[in-house]
């Protein structure tokens, strides 16, 4: 990083933000050091430029097509969601088919935390 604020007369904390929303992409090393590839410098004086023309950091994200990781974390998190409504649909269909002594098995090897988030779950989807 400490290359790129030189060659781009960028600070460090700017770079490290734009990395952090995504305008910019890093490689990381095994010692946690950030590699950015050379195209980075190009980027970096694009939205630059592009700032002092007025525009804002989500409207260059979205000329650079880059999506931003707010609405990235939404989507992962609505898939997510399909997944365990999936799995908890599935487990109520087990637990419905089997007898009471089964079930009370099955309960007692599920965390409370488990079994709270289930119960919340059901909460949600139901609503």
């Amino acid at each position: 990083m400490g290359e790129l604020a030189e060659k781009t007369g960028i600070t460090k904390r700017t770079i490290d933000y734009y990395t952090n929303i995504g305008l910019l992409d890093a490689e990381r090393s095994a010692t946690n050091y950030r590699y950015y590839h050379s195209a980075m410098i190009g980027r970096l004086q694009f939205i630059e430029q592009r700032k002092q023309q007025g525009l804002s950091l989500v409207e260059i994200q979205h000329e650079l097509n880059i999506t931003p990781f707010e609405e990235i974390d939404v989507q992962m998190l609505r898939l997510k969601m399909q997944d365990l409504e999936h799995d908890v649909t599935s487990l109520i269909e087990q637990l419905n088919s089997q007898d009471h002594k089964k079930i009370e098995t099955i309960k007692k090897n599920v965390s409370p935390e488990s079994i709270a988030l289930m119960q919340s779950l059901l909460l949600l989807i139901h609503n």
